[in-house]
């Protein structure tokens, strides 16, 4: 690790430190996600929208251990962005009524089908680092960054994303809520939602979305623009547990 990073990544572990100490403690970090991306089958996104947006009580009511789930929409593209207490939760969850009614409906509502359209595309997740939910059901917006750690720097990614959820509940009251996950060795994502666009406009203009634009060029492989910017997917929020 040359001395650049140890430097930043020493003034991040100061500032996640402080932000502690001032707010409110890394939450999460024994919990699990899912983020599942889903095309609808031709005219059937509306469909396919409503049938999301119907299966948050379900989830709800039948899912204790799925402590968040949110339904999104952006275009024909459908997801459900969860997490989950732990492993056990989450198994429960793709064992459960929500999962087996999409199961049973995805040849109608999704491009692929079960396998292709849905299966496929599920992106299973540790959490590293989160802001609790405030404000929940007064969110509109949501967005996913998928990002992929330059060569040789999964370790240092890790801590720069893992160090930044205090930082977040500390500094940014418009992020509604906001997670760092790891879905393997070399891949990662954050997710977070907002109440509007001034939010999110706000969330980027942050201190953490400053750090990651200063260390992407080494911790990002693409960089900024190809490694962040590129990978930014925005969706409309269609329903929350």
């Amino acid at each position: 690790m040359n001395t650049h990073i140890t430097h930043t990544l020493s003034a991040l572990a100061l500032i996640a430190t402080t932000s502690i100490a001032n707010a409110q403690e890394n939450v999460m970090t024994d919990h699990t996600a899912s983020f599942i991306e889903m095309p609808a089958a031709a005219g059937q996104t509306d469909a396919f929208a409503e049938f999301l947006a119907g299966a948050a009580p379900l989830v709800k009511e039948t899912e204790p251990g799925t402590e968040t789930w949110f339904a999104l929409q952006a275009g024909n593209s459908l997801a459900i962005f969860d997490i989950f207490e732990d492993e056990n939760a989450r198994n429960a969850h793709f064992s459960g009524v929500v999962a087996g009614a999409l199961n049973a409906n995805a040849d109608r509502l999704v491009d692929g089908g079960w396998d292709a359209g849905v299966v496929a595309n599920i992106n299973n997740s540790d959490v590293l680092s989160a802001k609790a939910p405030v404000d929940l059901y007064s969110a509109t917006t949501a967005t996913y960054i998928k990002l992929e750690a330059a060569p040789g720097q999964a370790e240092n990614l890790a801590a720069l994303l893992t160090a930044a959820g205090p930082i977040v509940a500390d500094t940014e009251p418009k992020t509604l809520f906001w997670a760092a996950l790891q879905i393997d060795e070399n891949n990662f994502a954050i997710f977070d939602i907002f109440a509007n666009n001034t939010g999110r406009e706000a969330h980027f203009g942050g201190q953490v979305a400053g750090l990651l634009n200063e260390r992407a060029s080494v911790l990002v492989a693409g960089g900024w623009d190809d490694g962040v910017v590129a990978n930014i997917s925005n969706f409309d929020i269609l329903a929350i547990k």
